[in-house]
């Protein structure tokens, strides 16, 4: 019968003695009688796990839950006070940073080294050294010692070893979270191409947004007990539920009567029913108003200044960096623009609790016709989608007329231009 899976941990136990001072240790050993001085803590409790090959799976759970613990001991870093641990096949880790390197030796030097680690001879490496230097994408610092390097940087070079060695598991423990968006997405990419090659990645994250978007399941941790284990959507939902069951983090409860609108704005329960958005609600928009200190409605001339305002909830047990983008679409279905924070290099991190956002389109330039307005909310990554609601806003516009008689302009939008005439 063929082993179908990857990792299988059956009753495992990390058990710590804790000392109240360190001459009890000396104290427990001498005395005569077996006195006990030490309290026993559980990092891992009667933990059971079973990760199948080409299965992504996530560990969640607050700090300290013991993923961290889990991990080393299935990396062989530490070894289990009870249980077994048995892994089928090669694992590549990324558990502390920096963790594997040598300070003193250059980042070419450290790859060799993770390599004989790995069990890869020299010429082996020589093979893959070329595509793991163009992963990690850290110019000439690759020739200095890694002492010299920054979080980033450290990240880069670790998981470029990592996923070029051709693991058949990947472990991956919040290293990634340093990097910067755009080497985040490139890791994301490939670790996309290592699932779709039947291998297994376990995946720690305080994001549950990258949860959902890579992990087929996903195992709570507390306590150094498996609270739940199975499908993504179900657990990391009940894992919210209960972490803002426990605590007011988010500042607003859900169950509250009374939440924030905008003077003049969309009616809540519309904006929210509308369009597509997260099963969990984590994150969306709340209430969405038009504004124009001239009309106050949604019929507009060329050259007004228009303001949207936004109202966001999030339900995000941390801050988080989002990407918020507004669409303009003719009648016709012509796309005119399409505006994006990120873009714009204009960050919004949402705290728990509402945000409102305001966005102006100084002297709208379009002319006559019907136009629909799409509010669009994702991870800041642009990887994850939030809330996405298309055509929720109709504006009219009519152009104004010219001295001669005709219309100031002709098409879809009237370019700033000048004339310089020489006679």
């Amino acid at each position: 019968m063929v082993n179908t899976s990857a990792v299988s941990v059956k009753n495992l136990s990390k058990i710590y003695n804790i000392y109240n001072e360190p001459s009890d240790r000396l104290k427990e050993v001498l005395n005569p009688f077996r006195k006990s001085y030490h309290s026993k803590f559980y990092a891992i409790d009667n933990l059971s796990l079973d990760i199948k090959r080409g299965e992504t799976v996530g560990l969640i759970g607050k700090n300290g839950a013991g993923k961290s613990t889990l991990l080393k001991i299935i990396t062989g870093v530490l070894t289990p006070t009870f249980g077994e641990v048995k892994v089928n096949g090669k694992i590549a880790s990324l558990l502390e940073l920096g963790a594997g390197f040598n300070p003193e030796m250059s980042g070419i030097e450290n790859i060799y080294l993770n390599g004989t680690i790995m069990g890869y001879t020299k010429m082996q490496m020589d093979k893959r050294i070329d595509a793991i230097i163009t992963f990690a994408d850290i110019g000439n610092f690759i020739y200095q010692p890694v002492k010299m390097y920054s979080s980033g940087m450290f990240a880069r070079l670790a998981f470029s070893v990592a996923i070029n060695v051709d693991p058949d598991i990947l472990i991956i423990d919040e290293a990634l979270s340093v990097g910067d968006m755009a080497f985040q997405n490139k890791c994301f990419e490939r670790m996309n191409d290592f699932i779709k090659s039947d291998k297994s990645i376990l995946f720690v994250s305080h994001s549950l947004s990258a949860i959902r978007l890579l992990c087929d399941k996903v195992a709570w941790i507390e306590s150094g007990k498996l609270i739940e284990y199975g499908d993504t959507k179900s657990v990391t939902r009940n894992y919210e539920r209960a972490t803002y069951s426990s605590s007011n983090q988010c500042g607003i409860k859900r169950e509250a009567k009374r939440v924030p609108q905008l003077e003049s704005g969309l009616i809540k329960d519309r904006v929210k029913s509308l369009g597509e958005k997260t099963s969990s609600e984590e994150c969306y928009f709340s209430d969405i108003a038009l504004r124009n200190s001239k009309e106050g409605h949604s019929n507009f001339t060329t050259f007004s200044d228009i303001t949207l305002e936004m109202l966001i909830c999030s339900y995000l047990p941390h801050e988080t960096d989002i990407g918020l983008g507004v669409a303009i679409t003719r009648q016709d279905g012509l796309e005119v623009s399409r505006v994006n924070n990120i873009r714009d290099d204009k960050p919004i991190t949402l705290k728990p609790g509402y945000t409102k956002v305001s966005l102006s389109f100084p002297k709208l330039s379009l002319l006559d016709g019907e136009y629909f307005l799409s509010f669009f909310l994702s991870h800041a990554n642009l990887l994850q989608s939030f809330h996405k609601i298309e055509n929720l806003i109709q504006v009219s516009i009519t152009t104004p007329y010219a001295q001669c008689g005709w219309k100031v302009s002709e098409g879809v939008t009237a370019l700033t231009h000048n004339w310089d005439i020489n006679t």
